[in-house]
């Protein structure tokens, strides 16, 4: 007999390091919108999940302001990819890569994310 998974069962982990830390229960995300999140070295995430299901994420902190925010900015895709707009200073940040999209010279960090 097979059981299965409701979203509520699923929980959202990020590899830190060589271990794999758990975020939040995946029924708390809302797709299109951001979660932030408390690393155990108090840095902060951003968790994302977009409207196809997939599940993202990448530092808070802004790095053109400093301000931990990037889980409060928009959603969208550019060219197939998705990114998050920072509500500052309207940076996008390619939410697989943490590629600023609109200054190659920057990044955020970006976490490999898993659901179980």
């Amino acid at each position: 007999m097979t059981l299965a998974l409701e979203t509520t069962d699923l929980k959202v982990q990020l590899q830190l390091a060589d271990a794999w830390f758990t975020v939040c229960d995946l029924s708390v995300l809302t797709p299109g919108r951001g979660v932030a999140a408390l690393l155990p070295d108090g840095r902060q995430v951003a968790v994302f999940q977009d409207r196809t299901g997939a599940v993202y994420a990448i530092d808070n902190r802004d790095p053109f302001t400093g301000a931990a925010v990037l889980s409060r900015g928009l959603t969208g895709t550019h060219q197939g990819r998705p990114y998050v707009a920072s509500p500052l200073l309207k940076q996008r940040f390619d939410l697989a890569s943490g590629q600023c999209l609109d200054d190659e010279t920057v990044r955020v960090t970006a976490y490999q994310v898993r659901t179980r």
